[in-house]
């Protein structure tokens, strides 16, 4: 049986740039859907390379409808006998998919435009992304019949000055593709996860002008959304988030309960590196010094604003893009052995055992499980987990959903 890696290298296949035109875009969607009845969606445009592919392997003349023998050698393979189909928008490197794949549920389609993020969800699941879901032709990929739409959409504003607030406000959003495809595939339910800022967007304007497209527009029950905190999950990140979740009005769902916080209590040393790190990840004394004057400065101005050093028996702040998100969360490590640098610093490296995070730290405070493989540069790891979703709230708040579409499905 040929693994997905031996296919890919004998055909010299990888992750390419933003197209949806790209072979393993259909390729995999194809591959990874064949025992659903899915696949048809991305019959056309994976057919065309599908002779490339007996040719080069130089596999069984057998017909197209059946899947070549693939073993997918990926850490979250597809799942085999799925509970639950759904789709992940604004996909990232697959927190909601991780989520739902625990759950017992089968991604049948996926959308990300950033390029590293895309070749990060490809090592991890075997699957390459879609690109932009602005794109008509992206759209057109999507298959009818799944049950869950999950997005972390980004925040914009609508231009709502004087109108009602509905549909046609939102074009030129984000928030309306999504609306789109809710009218057009009408999913059992959706998941939406968003900043805590959107509560209070312009004015509390965004928030209201999306509850009431959901609500009034799509006709979906939506129980007043929720602001639930990472830490209470199991994870030792203090990230708040909002979570806005929905049901097709035929379902009768009438309630819904977001999960309560659980007991567990973790902290940063439930995410240490258990080995010593590399050095380039301790902060140069110039460095260090830079930043208690910038701390300094603001506090003198009454400010709060500043680096930070996470003890390890206390939770992080939340992890996001961009220098801060670094530096209020750095910690001490005093295994350090060798004070020689391995990046280009001013100064030398410090004395005190303050270090940055590393990219692995960040991945568990998301949490994402070890074997989730990081195959890109630190600078793309520290972006693509800062701006990930926490995976435990998620799938908290996902098993509630799907309990409900099981109550639905056995009323039947």
């Amino acid at each position: 049986m040929a693994t997905y890696s031996e296919i890919k290298r004998r055909l010299n296949l990888k992750v390419e740039k933003n197209t949806s035109d790209d072979k393993l875009v259909y390729l995999t969607h194809f591959f990874q859907n064949t025992t659903n009845g899915v696949s048809e969606f991305f019959r056309p445009q994976a057919q065309r390379y599908y002779q490339e592919i007996q040719s080069k392997l130089k596999l069984e003349d057998v017909e197209f409808q059946y899947s070549i023998p693939l073993r997918w050698d990926v850490p979250f393979p597809p799942t085999v006998q799925p509970k639950f189909k759904f789709i992940d928008l604004f996909a990232g490197i697959g927190g909601f998919r991780m989520a739902m794949q625990n759950l017992g549920g089968k991604c049948v389609f996926t959308s990300e435009w950033d390029e590293n993020a895309k070749k990060t969800y490809e090592a991890n699941f075997g699957e390459v992304p879609f690109g932009d879901i602005t794109k008509p032709e992206v759209k057109a990929a999507i298959p009818d019949g799944f049950d869950v739409l999950c997005a972390g959409f980004p925040c914009q504003a609508f231009s709502i000055a004087g109108k009602r607030g509905g549909f046609d406000d939102t074009r030129g959003t984000l928030f309306h593709d999504v609306a789109e495809i809710l009218i057009a595939k009408r999913p059992k339910a959706f998941f939406l996860e968003n900043v805590k800022g959107l509560v209070s967007h312009d004015k509390g304007k965004t928030l209201a002008t999306i509850l009431n497209v959901l609500r009034n527009d799509l006709g979906y029950y939506v129980p007043d959304p929720q602001i639930l905190n990472a830490k209470d999950y199991g994870v030792p990140q203090n990230r708040e988030r909002i979570f806005i979740v929905g049901f097709r009005p035929d379902l009768n769902i009438q309630s819904f309960e977001y999960p309560k916080p659980i007991e567990k209590k973790v902290s940063f040393k439930d995410v240490k590196e258990k080995d010593v790190v590399s050095t380039k990840y301790y902060l140069s004394s110039q460095y260090l010094s830079t930043l208690r004057n910038h701390k300094a400065r603001h506090k003198s101005k009454g400010n709060g604003f500043g680096y930070e050093i996470i003890k390890d028996d206390k939770v992080a702040n939340a992890i996001v893009v961009g220098g801060m998100g670094r530096e209020r969360n750095l910690v001490y490590d005093d295994r350090i052995t060798d004070y020689t640098p391995v990046t280009k610093i001013k100064g030398e490296v410090n004395r005190e055992f303050v270090r940055k995070m590393t990219p692995r730290e960040w991945a568990r405070l998301q949490g994402f499980p070890d074997p989730f493989k990081i195959v890109v540069a630190d600078a793309s790891a520290y972006k693509q987990f800062g701006n990930s979703v926490a995976i435990p709230a998620i799938q908290a708040t996902a098993e509630s959903i799907v309990k409900l579409l099981d109550i639905y499905v056995n009323r039947k």
